[in-house]
């Protein structure tokens, strides 16, 4: 787990110091900050991840890489769906709602078109990789 830490680290630090550009593997891809509460600690999170703009927010793809298991972030947002997004120089508090049934599958299929490797992430687990729709909140 430390070693997911410090690159998450690194690429947060990046993402701060560029206005929400990156490189490496996240080159020239739509990255944004998530930040969620942890559902045992209660203390803050901060992962980095793709997105997808929508018509209400962005989305997000709970893909851990196609692993068995949901990514921690994932279950902290259904304990606690108020989360914090960082996008660009942007940062704002949003309201975090799984999507369930067609409304997922299609969001999912649009971002396997666009980055096949989502494709890939779904091939390799049994589980239906979740859709989270991130949705500004009113200030």
């Amino acid at each position: 787990m430390a070693d997911t830490n410090d690159w998450n680290q690194k690429i947060i630090e990046e993402f701060r110091a560029n206005e929400g550009k990156v490189g490496g593997q996240f080159e020239g891809a739509p990255v944004l900050l998530l930040t969620t509460t942890g559902a045992k600690s209660g203390r803050r999170h901060t992962t980095p991840m793709m997105y997808l703009l929508g018509d209400n927010g962005v989305y997000v793809f709970a893909s851990k890489a196609g692993a068995p298991t949901n990514p921690d972030w994932y279950h902290n947002l259904v304990a606690n769906p108020t989360v914090t997004v960082e996008l660009g120089k942007d940062q704002y508090d949003a309201a975090a709602k799984a999507l369930q049934g067609v409304e997922r599958d299609r969001v999912y299929a649009e971002q396997a078109k666009l980055y096949p490797g989502f494709s890939e992430y779904q091939e390799k687990t049994s589980r239906v990789i979740p859709v989270v729709e991130l949705v500004r909140s009113e200030p």
